[in-house]
């Protein structure tokens, strides 16, 4: 509100302002039938009315000196263009280049409780905080308050969430020291994997902020998940009433079980719909692991594999198909096909290890025919696919891991990937 209104709620504001046109007869008539579209908060159900305010915007097409005389809109499209920086799936560097291309000056102020606040300050004998009108001309802008700050207003406003966690990259790792050790070894990161309804929000910021503040790319690939969904296919949410609780639903059918039925299947960028069919038949998935892991354990007891085992031939052929997996797999995790990977091993654990490779291994041992064989290929099977199981179901497999016979282990979660090269493997 503005003159003698100023300062005022708009609902106390509304009454004088009624009172003061009736007492200068410019008051017409008030139709109390007249019905009119009042936007209401969701959640509140308080009434939305825009307001005229002082706002702070960043200038987007303003040339930087310290960055070759480049924008911020070039300094968020170069990593792209050059591919320093991979967005996946691919088609979303188009959308990315039109939002980019069409961006107009960023405002970054809120008028909200809680973030970072201005770093603008007024003399305070002449600040007008909360009134919509522009200040008096003398304003300070620092991150470092004025020396004579008793002096000094600062702006109410806060700073918009998301240029705040733009500078997350680099904020944790001891910036604004640029020589920090952590600095130097952690940035930029490989891979961020956010939802791709926040490519403009967040990814855009963070490539802004850290091309800007320390000139180099925040990480290197952006690999878009998509929208979990209701069954129906709606978002979820508190208004519609159709959240799901993940604690209750890892609390009945496991963590891993809840984290395959989110994997396979779908596709970077992809939407889905929660199926709690799905987490059930992973969580079947999680006691099919447990079980054969018992098997083999059970029967492999004072064992000793050699480290290059001798296979009968069928043994022989089981063990080269897992190294043929083994490296197609390998392949689609560095191209970042994880649905892919997920289902191939679900299949190939469920159908041909515990389905063949265990009831075929029972008759050898029973009858102690080839029985060494049939206990090698078993113990290293379950080895290599504990491994590379590990990303997708990494409870189960650290507990089964931890029980394991292994010479000089580690926690699963920092053993080597099992590499298979011209038939010979430097897994141990």
């Amino acid at each position: 509100m503005a003159g003698e209104f100023a300062g005022m709620k708009i609902s106390d504001a509304r009454e004088k302002i009624v009172e003061k046109l009736k007492a200068k007869g410019l008051l017409v008539f008030i139709d109390e039938n007249y019905v009119n579209r009042v936007a209401t908060a969701d959640r509140s159900g308080g009434m939305i009315e825009p307001q005229i305010m002082l706002q702070w915007f960043v200038d987007v097409n303003k040339k930087i000196p310290s960055r070759n005389n480049k924008s911020l809109k070039e300094l968020m499209l170069e990593p792209i263009k050059k591919e320093k920086i991979k967005i996946l799936p691919s088609h979303f560097e188009k959308v990315y280049y039109n939002w980019i291309e069409n961006l107009r000056d960023w405002c970054i102020s809120r008028q909200i409780w809680y973030g970072h606040q201005i770093p603008v300050w007024y003399p305070s004998t002449k600040a007008r905080l909360g009134t919509g009108q522009a200040p008096n001309k003398e304003i300070y802008c620092d991150i470092n308050p004025p020396k004579d700050i008793e002096n000094w207003v600062q702006d109410e406003d806060t700073l918009d969430t998301w240029f705040s966690s733009g500078l997350w990259t680099f904020s944790t790792l001891g910036w604004p020291n640029v020589n920090s050790s952590d600095l130097k070894n952690f940035h930029p990161t490989s891979v961020i994997n956010p939802g791709y309804e926040i490519l403009f929000f967040w990814v855009a910021r963070m490539i802004l902020m850290s091309q800007y503040l320390i000139g180099e790319i925040p990480f290197k690939v952006v690999y878009l998940h998509g929208i979990l969904r209701d069954a129906k296919g709606q978002k979820f949410s508190k208004s519609l009433g159709n959240g799901i609780d993940p604690i209750e639903i890892i609390k009945e059918h496991g963590a891993d079980a809840l984290r395959m039925s989110m994997i396979v299947g779908i596709g970077p960028g992809a939407d889905s719909k929660f199926d709690i069919q799905k987490v059930k038949a992973y969580s079947k998935f999680a006691n099919k692991i447990w079980n054969a892991a018992r098997f083999v354990l059970d029967n492999t007891k004072n064992f000793f594999v050699p480290e290059n085992p001798v296979y009968d031939e069928e043994d022989k052929k089981s063990n080269e198909e897992l190294e043929t997996l083994v490296r197609e797999i390998t392949k689609e995790m560095d191209d970042y096909k994880f649905y892919i990977v997920a289902e191939k091993l679900y299949h190939y654990f469920w159908h041909t290890f515990a389905d063949i490779l265990i009831e075929r291994s029972k008759k050898k041992i029973l009858e102690n025919k080839n029985s060494d064989s049939a206990k090698a290929l078993l113990f290293t099977h379950l080895i290599i696919l504990l491994k590379v199981l590990h990303p997708f179901m990494p409870f189960i497999t650290e507990e089964i891991w931890s029980m394991l016979p292994v010479k000089n282990k580690n926690l699963l979660i920092i053993e080597k990937w099992p590499f298979f090269a011209q038939g010979k493997s430097n897994d141990n």
